[in-house]
This record gives structure tokens, C-alpha cells and sequence, in this order.
């Protein structure tokens, strides 16, 4: 179990109703897992928008439960973005 924070932005932040907070799980999966029973409501459906970064490399396509977090770690949610 490794713990580190989860960073929102624009929509994620809004729904979350805050900037961060803490995770402790093994993978995104289970981190995404935790926020959920945290945020039910609006961040749910915002997270199904999302793409994810994880120690600022992006997790893609890649299988959520696949990719592993360390400790002190960092998971940026970043919703679709629009303007320039």
C-alpha cells in the first residue's frame, strides 16, 4: 500500500470540492476506488471524463488496475480541456 496525493483540476476540483487530498492504494484503480466512496455524485461521472497522469507520466489506455502508485507519489486528474 503506498500513499501519496491526488491533485483536481478545473471540473475534477470543482466536483471534488477541493485542490487535493490523500490517497493509500496499490494502483489507480484502487485510489479512483477511494475517491468514489469519498465524492459520490458529480466527481463519479467528471472521473469517467478524465485522463490521468501518475508522477507526471500519463497513463493512456493503460488498465487503471495496472498501474502501480509509489509512495509519495502524485496523481493529477485532468479533465477534458477546452480553449487554448
Amino acid at each position: 500500500m503506498a500513499t501519496g496525493t491526488i491533485r483536481y483540476w478545473a471540473a475534477a476540483k470543482a466536483a471534488a470540492k477541493k485542490a487535493e487530498e490523500p490517497y493509500s492504494a496499490r494502483t489507480l484503480a484502487e485510489a479512483l476506488d477511494e475517491v468514489r466512496e469519498r465524492h459520490p455524485g458529480e466527481l463519479t461521472r467528471v472521473l469517467l471524463r478524465c485522463s490521468f497522469l501518475v508522477n507526471d507520466e500519463p497513463v493512456g489506455k493503460r488498465p487503471h488496475d495496472a498501474v502501480l502508485l509509489s509512495e509519495g507519489g502524485t496523481v493529477e486528474v485532468l479533465p477534458p480541456f477546452a480553449g487554448g
